[in-house]
């Protein structure tokens, strides 16, 4: 027992979206389109990107990691909470709860290290293209992305270890549809000032230097694009890094506005807004920046489908 008379908590409610009952079926119907459209779009990048040689090159190698990851970050999320808009009692354990946590959390670190090393691949075949193949060779490559997942990895494993470290008690009602780190927090039995400014710390170091890079990698880009004589020229290098821009903004914003915040200025229903954003539309989104955006990838997928057409029916 804690003192005054509180018990440890060994479950947590999700209170999510019981304001919106009468919604509840619409809602699950809605993000169970979007869910398997996120996944089925990532994996046809994947496969194509697997099938087609031409496709077989730094940038869409890194293309095929985010896509993985974009997979496994939605279904972290997005599975347990369609469960729940059909379920009365939106319970998980404290365990479930912390799995939840790890792989949510790695996966968007992860990221965050994935679109700097996206950045940088840009930076070299704009800036030094007669280098290109050089500097980004397949070992190069390689390493990138496994510092990108080794420091997921080894980053938020030590903090969410340090936040399940903490005593949960009362309600155990979490005012979210996910275990997202501020929301959880909120529910521990103790100061957690330490932690808040740990995990501010953290997200400044681990989450705005790849955000450093990525600026300043496109600060050079910008000036060696406008050096570029002939417009044609710098609408060609421009078109290689504008879907990057696009999941880079949509990735950033949202997660420099959850994490950055102090805890006071966080509401339960701005952090469902912002997390509805981050963990559902932007993976959405990124199989139709990649393709809609990118040449390549719609040339590659069309002659695919001419080399495989759909079977008539007898």
């Amino acid at each position: 027992m804690m003192s005054g008379n509180q018990s440890l908590c060994t479950k947590f409610t999700f209170v999510a979206f019981s304001s919106l009952a009468e919604l509840q079926p619409v809602l699950f119907v809605v993000f169970l389109l979007i869910y398997l459209f996120t996944v089925g779009g990532n994996l046809i990048i994947i496969s194509l990107i697997s099938v087609t040689p031409s496709l077989h090159t730094p940038m869409y190698f890194f293309l095929a990691n985010l896509s993985f990851l974009e997979m496994c970050y939605i279904t972290s999320v997005v599975p347990q909470m369609l469960v729940h808009l059909l379920m009365e009692t939106k319970t998980i354990s404290v365990g479930g709860c912390a799995a939840q946590m790890y792989i949510f959390a790695i996966l968007g670190l992860t990221e965050c290290c994935l679109l700097a090393a996206m950045a940088y691949d840009r930076f070299v075949a704009i800036c030094y293209p007669l280098r290109y193949t050089l500097l980004m060779s397949p070992g190069m490559c390689l390493k990138l992305a496994a510092a990108s997942w080794t420091t997921g990895v080894v980053v938020e494993s030590a903090q969410i270890t340090r936040i399940f470290s903490l005593p949960f008690c009362g309600t155990g009602k979490i005012q979210h549809f996910f275990c997202d780190i501020m929301p959880v927090m909120k529910l521990a039995c103790v100061d957690t000032s330490h932690n808040e400014i740990v995990m501010f710390a953290v997200s400044v170091i681990f989450i705005m230097t790849p955000c450093l890079l990525i600026l300043c990698s496109y600060l050079r880009i910008l000036v060696t694009i406008l050096s570029i004589p002939s417009a044609a020229g710098r609408r060609k290098a421009f078109s290689t890094c504008s879907s990057h821009i696009l999941v880079v903004s949509l990735f950033y914003g949202t997660a420099l506005f959850t994490y950055l915040q102090p805890k006071t200025a966080h509401t339960p229903e701005t952090d469902k807004a912002t997390a509805l954003m981050y963990t559902v539309v932007t993976p959405a989104l990124n199989p139709v920046i990649y393709t809609l955006r990118n040449k390549e990838v719609k040339e590659a997928f069309q002659r695919v489908t001419e080399r495989n057409p759909p079977r008539q029916m007898a």
